[in-house]
């Protein structure tokens, strides 16, 4: 029981050494391979032959999983609230290369008034991928 006018306490934290976001994808193979082309690499893949039902990559100290969707999941697109953010090296560069292998373009690069140029794409389950670098001064 709390005492009015104080604050109670916090709970105590859950141990943990990491947290990441696991994507549940109708196609996990084209979806592991679209993050790859933003940089991630594949740290683990089930099976390691055949196609995946579960794919962990890394880029730098970002991780991400791809999973299998469940049956009766809704489509990413009509999950909402959710984007994944990546950071590269030249946004203008990164968005031209994905166009030409077929990825569509959501938003054009455009500056930011916080100093970063942002464009965003679709990954192959429509999750809106924001793409950003900093601005050229």
């Amino acid at each position: 029981m709390s005492v009015p006018g104080t604050r109670a306490a916090p709970p105590p934290a859950v141990p943990g050494r990491r947290a990441f976001p696991v994507l549940r994808a109708q196609r996990v193979a084209e979806t592991a391979s679209f993050y790859e082309r933003l940089g991630f690499t594949c740290r683990v893949r089930h099976p390691s032959t055949g196609e995946p039902v579960f794919v962990a990559l890394i880029r730098d100290q970002a991780e991400l999983a791809v999973t299998a969707a469940e049956p009766g999941d809704q489509p990413a697109a009509d999950r909402g609230a959710f984007e994944m953010f990546v950071l590269v090296d030249d946004v203008d560069a990164s968005v031209e290369c994905l166009r030409t292998v077929g990825v569509p373009v959501l938003s054009e690069p455009v500056n930011m008034p916080w100093g970063e140029r942002v464009a965003a794409v679709a990954d192959p389950d429509s999750v809106r991928v924001a793409l950003a670098s900093p601005r050229a001064s």
